[in-house]
């Protein structure tokens, strides 16, 4: 409640009170990132506080008002084609594994690098896209927490201090790279002679998206200095610097000058922790079913008193937490709970028909299950855990 009370005070101190209150976008859906870009650029260089308006968001050839559905299929659209490994690959399919010095290898996807140890995406310093990109993809961010949707992006808590202009250093590089931060560790506390037995210098290399090696010095002649006992920490500090600011600064700078269209950072920074401005983009891990039952709607002929319905909350509360979030992400279109919990969520059973053979689908954009009024308990577990395991193919909308 008082994340809640605060956003609310933000919004209205950032963006004051308008005549028109919705940015309205026309989007294609077989153009959908030129699209978005094209017309989030014109209003950022024309009126930039347009971005700051509601959104409603109208498919080209669909009918329909936007009352969020459509809006958030947007955000999941955009975000999805944005981080896919195939975006932008200039032919590619798929990500590939780099190298980061000697320390560390990681995926390449097209505008992101994949840190499989964290789960979490990192600007890929050497990516084909342009600025354009990257900071649309800030700006989507910023219209999520103005607009109240959960986007399904994994970043490290490092790219929300950024953002809030916090610094960033080599604690924050342990958290999302592991194997690397635990490797530079191991070197800090090194007993024998680190110039004799580790070999390094100032400098690092990497990997760009040829696989050709790329080689950058830390400091003034670093490839002619070698890394000792009594400058290992200045190396590491150099190193963590290098890897969190220096090799994706145009990449980043992009990102956040789309992020501060939407969003400013003083004030932000005034009311929010970098770890509370990830819970407003990303949502929390806290499945209170129980909050989520308490909350839920019913159409189509069910009601709360309706057998399959209660049958149906059983079967939930007995899932373990992966199968929770299964259903969640089948439902909702991501695992993740909104600020102010699942009861925040405005969720729909709604009848199917009768019983049959048919599994469980899903209105994604509108939070809604539709269910057959299944003949047994074990019948609705059986098709409603097959439809949560393989849910892309099974009428998801």
């Amino acid at each position: 409640m008082q994340n809640e009370g605060r956003m609310s005070v933000f919004q209205m101190l950032s963006t004051g009170f308008r005549d028109s209150p919705y940015l309205k976008l026309k989007i294609n859906r077989d153009t959908i990132i030129q699209d978005a870009l094209i017309q989030l650029e014109m209003m950022a260089q024309d009126n930039p506080q347009e971005l700051k308006k509601q959104l409603f968001v109208e498919f080209e050839g669909e009918q329909g008002f936007d009352e969020g559905g459509v809006q958030k299929e947007f955000f999941q659209l955009v975000i999805e084609e944005l981080f896919s490994p195939k975006y932008g690959m200039r032919g590619g399919s798929g990500g590939r594994e780099a190298k980061l010095g000697c320390f560390y290898h990681f995926i390449v996807l097209a505008m992101f690098s994949f840190v499989e140890e964290s789960r979490e995406c990192w600007f890929n310093p050497t990516s084909f896209e342009n600025d354009s990109e990257y900071m649309l993809i800030g700006i989507m961010l910023g219209l999520a927490v103005y607009n109240h949707v959960i986007l399904d992006v994994r970043f490290p808590m490092a790219v929300y201090r950024k953002l809030m202009g916090y610094p960033v250093g080599f604690e924050d590089l342990k958290h999302f790279h592991p194997v690397l931060g635990e490797s530079l560790s191991k070197l800090l506390r090194h007993e024998g002679n680190v110039e004799e037995e580790l070999v390094c210098s100032f400098s690092m290399s990497y990997e760009d998206v040829f696989g050709s090696a790329l080689t950058f010095d830390l400091k003034e002649n670093g490839s002619e200095i070698p890394v000792t006992n009594d400058n290992r920490k200045e190396y590491v500090r150099l190193y963590a610097d290098f890897v969190l600011n220096k090799m994706i600064h145009k990449q980043f700078d992009a990102f956040k000058r789309g992020f501060g269209m939407v969003v400013d950072e003083y004030p932000l920074k005034y009311w929010f922790h970098p770890s509370e401005l990830e819970l407003l983009i990303c949502g929390s891990e806290d499945l209170d079913f129980d909050a989520l039952e308490r909350s839920a709607l019913y159409d189509g002929g069910f009601t709360s008193n309706s057998q399959v319905i209660r049958w149906f909350w059983e079967v939930v509360h007995e899932f373990d937490e992966n199968q929770k979030k299964q259903l969640l992400s089948f439902a909702t279109g991501s695992d993740r709970v909104p600020l102010g919990g699942l009861s925040k969520i405005k969720f729909i059973i709604a009848k199917n028909g009768p019983d049959s053979e048919r599994l469980p689908t899903a209105h994604t954009c509108f939070n809604v299950v539709l269910l057959c009024e299944y003949a047994s308990k074990e019948k609705l577990k059986e098709r409603l855990l097959k439809a949560i395991t393989h849910a892309k193919g099974f009428g998801m909308i």
